[in-house]
């Protein structure tokens, strides 16, 4: 009878150590979906390898997360676009080889870099930012390549148009900036400026179905996102919502929406363009008028997707800025041996 007992008991303590973390896994995904999202995150940067690191310069920090050394292929420095995270890289990290040395920085204001003023936050203001980080942690001791998607990939052009003896390649990843063809978003960026901005700006959400309208317009592979989730993704941007408004009234200001394109002149390093050809929220027409533009360019078009691309195409997205940064590479050694 005892040993039934000490069986029952096993089983009673076996299955109490397992309903705890599954109770707690119900209680956050319910209850507290935002704490979900967190733990995700963390949970992929620790799977990945990478560490969470703060620069300081001058009263201001930036956050940042890195893997890697410094090696034999130039270090990748990551810029994310508007109201978005470090984190946001994790997918395409995850299919870039482990020895590279890849640098994600929270955009200023963003995440956990410091938040100051809307001097900052123009594209200009953003270059100024980034170099300082790049300097901070001595980034630029050589050559590196830089990646920016949406607004990051207008701070990077502009970035490689002011500093360019600090970038050995670069990509852009569905730019803001001039396109000939108007999108969805231009229509509702059109009825913004009708209304004085009183309607809400849709990649500011505050609804759950708001942020699936968001993720509709910005992707177009179709993304099934449970409710809860979308609440937790609310909850998550809530408390910076002023401050996104904030920046994005300086990003569509004359003075940054343009930048890109008033810079591209001064463009020396090779770049790549990549971009989703079903873009909505910047159309694909952008990539001709930067081709145009930047002798040599390489445009890379993905088929079947939107502007998301980091999120909808992270494997092809890797492997394109890796093949282009491995012909770089080969193309320069191949110049130095003929000469």
């Amino acid at each position: 009878m005892a040993a039934e007992l000490d069986v029952v008991n096993l089983f009673f303590i076996a299955g109490a150590t397992l309903a705890i973390p599954i109770l707690a896994f119900l209680a956050s995904f319910l209850l507290w979906p935002s704490v979900l999202i967190k733990v995700y995150y963390w949970y992929w940067r620790r799977t990945l390898g990478l560490q969470v690191r703060y620069a300081d310069c001058g009263g201001y920090r930036f956050c940042y997360s890195y893997r890697g050394k410094p090696g034999m292929r130039p270090s990748i420095l990551m810029l994310h676009g508007f109201s978005a995270h470090k984190d946001m890289w994790l997918t395409v990290v995850k299919y870039l080889p482990k020895h590279l040395h890849i640098v994600c920085v929270d955009m200023p204001g963003h995440e956990g870099t410091t938040r100051t003023n809307t001097e900052d936050y123009s594209v200009q203001g953003q270059v100024r930012r980034i170099h300082q980080f790049v300097g901070s942690i001595h980034f630029n001791r050589k050559a590196f390549h830089l990646v920016g998607t949406s607004m990051g990939g207008n701070v990077a052009g502009v970035y490689a148009a002011c500093y360019p003896s600090e970038i050995c390649s670069m990509t852009l990843i569905c730019p803001d900036g001039q396109h000939p063809c108007e999108t969805k978003f231009d229509n509702h960026l059109q009825d913004l400026e009708q209304s004085n901005f009183t309607l809400n700006i849709p990649l500011i959400p505050t609804t759950p179905d708001e942020m699936e309208d968001m993720f509709k317009l910005c992707s177009h592979v179709r993304f099934k996102i449970p409710q809860q989730i979308l609440q937790g993704l609310v909850d998550v941007r809530e408390p910076h919502n002023a401050f996104y408004e904030e920046v994005f009234m300086e990003i569509i200001g004359e003075k940054s929406r343009y930048a890109l394109q008033e810079h591209l002149h001064l463009i020396t390093s090779p770049l790549q363009v990549i971009w989703g050809k079903q873009d909505q929220v910047v159309d694909v027409s952008g990539a001709t008028v930067i081709a145009e533009l930047v002798p040599g360019c390489r445009v890379d078009l993905l088929d079947n997707c939107g502007h998301s691309v980091v999120m909808e195409k992270p494997c092809r997205t890797a492997k394109l800025i890796l093949e282009f940064i491995i012909l770089q590479q080969t193309a320069k050694s191949g110049t130095k041996k003929s000469s």
